[in-house]
């Protein structure tokens, strides 16, 4: 599920200021049953494992292993779901 307002960010550009101009390209992987909320920012390169919860606003820089909850600016793993919880 994508929450209203995601962005998915696969385009970079380069730090040096000659070349700022240039893009990197880098995928985002997105696994199954994945729940963004609202507002949530996944930057290039960053893959959310299977059954992960990205709460609304975060702004996800890094890799959410499998059946995580991450919050937060930048987002950080705050809890793993456990199986039946509601």
């Amino acid at each position: 599920m994508i929450g209203h307002n995601a962005v998915l960010a696969t385009i970079n550009h380069m730090e040096d200021p000659e070349k700022r101009a240039g893009m990197i390209f880098q995928p985002i992987h997105i696994e199954k049953n994945v729940w963004l909320g609202a507002n949530v920012t996944v930057l290039p390169g960053v893959t959310i494992g299977e059954g992960s919860i990205i709460a609304a606003g975060a702004v996800v820089t890094k890799d959410v292993p499998a059946n995580m909850i991450a919050a937060g600016v930048p987002a950080i793993v705050i809890r793993k779901i456990e199986k039946g919880e509601i």
